[in-house]
């Protein structure tokens, strides 16, 4: 017995270390808050701890046998680490896909984009006529205004785009614009918490009290929906200066 847990066990510390070197490093570049919230990927950070810190060594666990050959012991635990890795890298390859480059403002809320929402061809057009907003791969999260065009034409073509479920604006960097420049718009476009239609009664009911528990007002024209994968954010806003001065969730 004693022998099964000591392989469990370093099992168990190799996989943590593996982890939590990937995990944390996504994190602290790409997903930290609201950016983990909003691409929702909780279930892929789930199915991605229980292959590596329960399946993995709980099958070392079983199969460490002192009795067994040393040869057929390191096979059997050679091929039980491949299957981790390819699940790790899998899953690794997810959230680096999804990963977060932009909280774009566009009409009037903020908007999540990830890395697969922007096409390969929407990269190569930006990065020939629009370079200062073109994602990259070292590329992290970054404020940006994505207006519609002012042309009548590609104006429409974009907003059928998206109601049909094609691409929207927020995915096309060629009409990216300052954060600072898109100020203006913001300020115009903030609305009081009764007045979000992203939110339920109950979720307002929510967002009340913990606006009220962060000592912000919730009668002023402060917020502005923030939006992804997952469920909405209220973001708030000092109608001061235009600083974020909250991400509260309504759930």
């Amino acid at each position: 017995m004693r022998f099964r847990l000591k392989a469990l066990s370093l099992h168990l510390l190799a996989s943590g270390i593996l982890l939590t070197l990937i995990l944390g490093g996504l994190y602290l570049g790409w997903y930290r808050w609201p950016g983990w919230y909003l691409a929702d990927v909780t279930q892929v950070v789930v199915v991605l701890t229980c292959v590596d810190l329960v399946v993995g060594p709980l099958l070392t666990g079983v199969i460490a046998d002192p009795k067994k050959p040393r040869r057929a012991l390191l096979r059997d635990i050679a091929v039980i680490a491949a299957v981790q890795l390819i699940a790790l890298g899998y899953g690794t390859l997810s959230l680096w896909n999804g990963r977060p480059l932009y909280y774009a403002f566009s009409e009037d809320e903020l908007q999540l984009v990830q890395a697969y929402d922007i096409e390969p061809d929407q990269r190569e057009e930006a990065a020939r006529a629009h370079a200062e907003f073109a994602p990259h791969w070292y590329s992290l999260p970054r404020w940006i205004w994505a207006p519609l065009p002012a042309d009548p034409a590609e104006r429409n073509k974009i907003i059928a785009s998206a109601i049909s479920g094609g691409a929207d604006v927020v995915a096309m960097p060629r009409y990216y614009r300052a954060w600072e420049a898109g100020l203006p718009s913001v300020k115009e476009h903030l609305v009081r918490l009764d007045d979000q239609k992203f939110f339920s009664g109950a979720e307002k009911k929510m967002l009340h009290e913990r606006l009220q528990a962060s000592g912000i007002a919730a009668d002023q024209r402060s917020t502005l929906a923030f939006t992804g994968r997952g469920h909405p954010l209220l973001a708030v806003f000092d109608p001061a200066n235009l600083r974020v001065q909250a991400f509260l969730r309504a759930r």
